[in-house]
């Protein structure tokens, strides 16, 4: 998942991006953080790359409301969850349809249900489907499920956050299946799902748990491939 944090109060903006990251990190989940002081930063430039953007309403340059209007009219399907420590201009967030609302100081608790919300939504969203051939005959597996496709000693098997399936066919095969989903060769053996990449460094990704070669010759795309993925480096100030 891609989230903004938008808030002008370093304190808050630390303790949210810190409770934000923690929720993922505990369920081995891949997650971009990008930490944002005014409203105007993100507006600067901006693109339709983000999932979720957690936004304070009260800001000193650009007040949230004011700026999920602006969003609206260029982006229509991120999601939008307003922190505010004061409750009524939550109601407000109807007409920019925001999916929740969170009280300063953020709780823990409330934000990891609005963030398990927000991937609730995001995955029905999201839903594709790919058709493969198994030693049983075919399977239907939802593509957001794949952490990777193996090939080993003429044996494919697709790694899934469920258990592992082994296949007919190719690599070759399953990758075209899989090119318009994220996917990307990071060597002759693995195929991995760039949304679960949870660390990449020379010579090395870890891919749902998972720790993976990375080719040198395929090294220099791989990095570009998910920097383009992600939507830029994590910051954090």
């Amino acid at each position: 998942m891609r989230i903004a944090i938008v808030e002008d109060d370093l304190h808050e903006r630390e303790r949210i991006f810190t409770l934000t990251r923690k929720y993922f990190d505990d369920q081995g989940k891949a997650c971009h953080i990008q930490t944002f002081a005014d409203g105007d930063e993100l507006l600067e430039d901006y693109r339709p790359c983000w999932d979720l953007i957690l936004l304070d309403i009260k800001m000193a340059r650009l007040d949230g409301m004011t700026m999920a209007e602006m969003l609206r009219k260029i982006d229509r399907d991120v999601l939008l969850v307003f922190v505010t420590n004061m409750a009524h201009y939550a109601i407000k967030g109807y007409g920019v349809h925001a999916l929740d609302f969170l009280l300063k100081p953020v709780n823990a608790r409330m934000l990891e249900q609005v963030l398990a919300q927000a991937e609730h939504l995001l995955a029905e969203r999201t839903k594709k489907y790919i058709s493969l051939p198994t030693q049983k005959g075919m399977i239907r597996l939802n593509v957001a499920d794949i952490d990777y496709v193996e090939v080993e000693s003429h044996v494919l098997s697709v790694v899934t956050t469920q258990g592992v399936i082994n296949l007919r066919g190719t690599i070759s095969s399953v990758e075209k299946q899989l090119s318009d989903f994220g996917f990307f060769r990071c060597n002759n053996c693995y195929l991995v799902n760039l949304a679960h990449v949870t660390r990449a460094e020379p010579g090395m990704a870890v891919v749902g748990g998972h720790e993976l070669t990375v080719s040198r010759p395929r090294q220099k795309k791989f990095m570009e491939a998910l920097t383009r993925y992600i939507g830029g480096s994590e910051s954090y100030e």
